[in-house]
């Protein structure tokens, strides 16, 4: 026999929905984690590595920052690690400037492309039908436009 739910209030949906995407984020970290084990890179090494990629010719480490969402002295010394690892060329803009392109080395770009085709995000997204994945990127970026006004 099926178990009879009581109504939600609002307050009550609106907490399960906020425990449901808390803990789809917080496993997916986890899973795309251990799948990039194998590639031996962390997960926000490889979001700023993909940054830089989609950045192109604008790579700077203030516009990578702002594009994974992190303080930029965090992204400076991650960029150091990059640099260190092979995977990521820093050079000045001009001989004077302080400003840093940065750019994938072929190692880095490898890397980059290698690890793009993770199974766990392929699965989990799999089941959704064309209609369904459109709604729910219209949803979640109203969520985020949402929430980003708390964030300033």
């Amino acid at each position: 026999m099926k178990k009879q739910l009581r109504p939600k209030s609002e307050s009550e949906s609106n907490d399960v929905l906020y425990g449901l995407v808390s803990e789809i984020n917080h496993m997916m970290f986890f899973a795309i984690q251990r799948e990039l084990k194998k590639y031996d890179i962390a997960v926000r090494q490889y979001a700023l590595l993909c940054a830089i990629q989609s950045l192109g010719p604008q790579a700077t480490i203030i516009n990578a920052a702002k594009q994974i969402q992190r303080e930029v002295n965090v992204v400076s010394r991650q960029t150091i690690t990059l640099e260190k690892d092979g995977l990521i060329k820093r050079t000045k803009s001009t001989h004077k400037s302080t400003i840093l392109t940065l750019e994938l080395t072929d190692r880095g770009l490898e890397l980059v492309e290698a690890a793009k085709h993770r199974d766990v995000i392929y699965d989990v997204f799999s089941f959704l039908s064309t209609q369904e994945r459109q709604q729910m990127e219209s949803i979640l970026c109203q969520m985020l436009d949402r929430v980003k006004k708390y964030n300033r």
